[in-house]
């Protein structure tokens, strides 16, 4: 059996409930992929894009439905070894992996303020200039269940609200455009492990700002909050799943104040 096909079959029998089924249980209770979607999967290089796109391919084969899919890496200014890495992870998962230049690093490389905010805005305009060019309607991101609860805890801390990284939103400024991440309810460490079982390396961080620079990524604010999960599940092994199901147990009668569609309300507001 060809490498790839064992490991297209890890993630429907060994790994079935820990990644398929909540990749499946994702797509169908947020509605991220229906019936003709032409969805652009992107792909950093990472374990999590990487497997996303194995996932969409087995939906794409096995599915209840019909839809298509690009699989698409941008070149933001890769050293030649990363770039190299990338091409051949896609080669050997069989991915016809389809990658377009940006220049973005040599943009970013020289500004003092902010660069890595930048970094992030000019990728999301490239990459939704490019699903426009492809006809596609959804842009799909490998974010899992662990960035979504390093964000909800990020937003509380840092940024003094709450709010969560959402399944899926549509475009600000390409309508008709959507985003989605349909493994969300996917663990950290269970990707982890299917990239060791099967023998798979891929891109760890890729950021010329590492590679050149004396950066401490321990010093980094989601880092922070990664160790301090991990810290608490020493006592509540639940911890990730509570703060997770918290953002879906929000009770109004006990919130101060909150926002809808800009609008902010406050309890005094229907308070007797």
């Amino acid at each position: 059996m060809e490498k790839f096909k064992e490991i297209e079959r890890s993630i429907i029998t060994t790994y079935r409930k820990e990644i398929w089924s909540r990749f499946v249980k994702a797509v169908s209770e947020y509605k991220l992929i229906e019936e003709n979607d032409n969805i652009m999967v992107c792909i950093s290089g990472g374990k999590d894009s990487f497997l996303l796109a194995k996932l969409i391919q087995e939906l794409i084969n096995h599915g209840k439905f019909p839809f298509k899919a690009h699989f698409v890496s941008m070149n933001p200014g890769y050293n030649k070894e990363n770039l190299k890495l990338i091409k051949k992870n896609a080669e050997k998962l069989n991915i016809p992996l389809e990658i377009f230049e940006s220049k973005i690093f040599d943009t970013v490389y020289n500004i003092d303020q902010n660069p890595c905010y930048l970094c992030a805005r000019m990728r999301r305009g490239y990459l939704y200039s490019k699903a426009k060019e492809l006809g596609c309607n959804k842009i799909a991101l490998g974010h899992h269940f662990n960035d979504v609860i390093e964000t909800t805890l990020l937003s509380m801390f840092y940024g003094s609200e709450c709010k969560t990284m959402m399944p899926k939103l549509h475009s600000d400024n390409f309508p008709g455009l959507e985003l989605i991440r349909p493994m969300y309810l996917i663990k950290e460490d269970n990707i982890i492990n299917w990239a060791k079982s099967n023998e798979l390396k891929f891109l760890n961080c890729a950021c010329r700002f590492t590679e050149e620079s004396s950066y401490d990524e321990s010093l980094s604010k989601r880092k922070e909050i990664k160790n301090l999960i991990k810290e608490l599940k020493k006592t509540n092994p639940n911890i990730d799943d509570n703060i997770f199901t918290s953002m879906s147990n929000v009770n109004l009668n006990c919130i101060l104040e909150y926002k809808l569609e800009n609008k902010k309300y406050n309890f005094l507001d229907r308070y007797e």
